[in-house]
């Protein structure tokens, strides 16, 4: 069947919040006017403000979420969140790239949730180093950056990462540039300063920026505008109201 908006897949955790996770993909996938498909891999037990616990959902029945929507819709960019483990995201990309080799795959490794829970503590480089060459970018905010090449210098880690795929180093955590992220791709960097100022941080900010990527990406945008229509998007939720969980406006 046909639809004249591109179809993107997010593949992330239930926020019952909706701040973060598949529900912020969807609303921000449909707020740039693409058909938004969801599988889930998680669910959490959490507000915008508290993380009470996770359920993971196995490789399997995540895979039994994601076969029919290949099978179904014309997908060209799939953003993957959170995730249980470094094996089954590799698992995860490598059966999609069995499925189409020039599937757009956006990571937005969720290292820890915003209210502070950590998901990954140790990680394996060579699982790593198999996940980054089948994405096509990586969105890291600075600690995950960190914490993903074991580098404590952000711009190295992020440079260490881009040997591998294109990063987008998220600014949120900058002391020095807050709110700058800064984009390798074949070699170069590019910045992108905040362009509208928000007046309050938003859970699940990092979610929604990946996501509109995504769709730029989806609606043949080159990745340079993707991540500039993207940080615009971000600068309107950030100042949409003074509360954590953002108005899609």
């Amino acid at each position: 069947m046909y639809y004249d908006r591109p179809a993107v897949l997010s593949i992330a955790g239930h926020d019952p919040s909706g701040g973060a996770g598949i529900l912020a993909d969807i609303k921000t996938l449909e707020q740039h006017r693409c058909l938004g498909l969801g599988a889930l891999t998680a669910l959490t037990f959490q507000t915008e403000s508290s993380f009470l616990g996770v359920d993971w959902l196995p490789f399997g029945k995540i895979m039994e979420q994601v076969h029919p929507l290949l099978q179904q819709y014309d997908v060209s960019v799939i953003k993957i969140g959170i995730i249980e483990n470094l094996e089954i995201m590799h698992r995860l990309v490598s059966t999609l790239k069995e499925y189409q080799d020039n599937y757009k795959i956006i990571w937005d490794p969720v290292i820890a949730s915003s209210t502070g829970f950590a998901f990954h503590q140790d990680i394996d480089t060579e699982l790593l180093t198999g996940i980054l060459n089948n994405v096509y970018l990586v969105t890291p905010n600075i600690p995950e950056a960190r914490i993903l090449s074991g580098i404590s210098d952000s711009t190295a880690a992020a440079q260490w990462l881009s040997s591998m795929t294109r990063v987008l180093l998220k600014g949120g955590h900058s002391e020095q540039q807050k709110g700058t992220d800064h984009l390798w791709e074949n070699g170069q960097m590019t910045s992108f300063a905040e362009r509208d100022k928000g007046n309050s941080e938003k859970h699940g900010s990092g979610c929604i920026l990946s996501s509109a990527i995504a769709a730029g990406l989806a609606l043949g945008q080159e990745l340079h505008q993707s991540c500039m229509s993207a940080k615009h998007y971000i600068g309107k939720i950030l100042s949409s109201n003074p509360n954590l969980l953002a108005y899609h406006v």
